[in-house]
């Protein structure tokens, strides 16, 4: 299964080095230099890994072919994928595996459909067209969305009052 390990902040230095928001439980067996990831955009990609270090408590990446501050801003908001097996990381989806799900509440009541999923600086969101057709991003974490079901074809929610049109 292809999912997001990491999203390619700012520039770090002179030298190419880019700041990286980390999407993955096991960043230190991801970000290995010779790591060869795919990219969201694919167009920026692939970006073969050289070098990985800690900048007080900032994972900095470096790639074959960035070699200095114009072509690290290039790749600002780039998002890198990777082949997981799915037991490596229990809690990752792909995208495309929960667009068209069917959301409901914990107590059954239909809360639409999941249209896609957003990259926030937080965590990533859900967004769900609701029945009557609004839009609306659920917060994509175990107290909102405590079981995603893929064979059963749905997502649970429990949101709090306010995140979604009472129905």
């Amino acid at each position: 299964m292809e999912v997001v390990v990491a999203r390619l902040g700012r520039p770090h230095g002179v030298r190419g080095e880019v700041s990286t928001e980390v999407r993955t439980d096991a960043p230190d067996r991801r970000f290995l230099p010779g790591a060869v990831f795919a990219t969201d955009p694919a167009g920026a990609g692939p970006l073969h890994l050289v070098g990985a270090r800690d900048h007080n408590g900032v994972l900095l990446l470096a790639f074959d072919g960035v070699a200095d501050r114009t072509a690290a801003e290039g790749l600002r908001g780039v998002l890198l994928l990777a082949d997981v097996p799915e037991q490596e990381e229990p809690d990752a989806w792909a995208v495309g595996a929960l667009v068209g799900l069917r959301a409901e509440r914990t107590d059954g009541r239909d809360a639409g459909t999941v249209v896609g999923v957003e990259h926030g600086p937080a965590q990533d969101l859900l967004v769900l067209r609701q029945p009557s057709g609004a839009l609306a991003r659920v917060p994509f974490v175990t107290a909102l969305v405590p079981e995603v079901d893929l064979p059963g074809g749905r997502v649970v929610l429990d949101p709090p009052g306010g995140l979604l049109e009472e129905g």
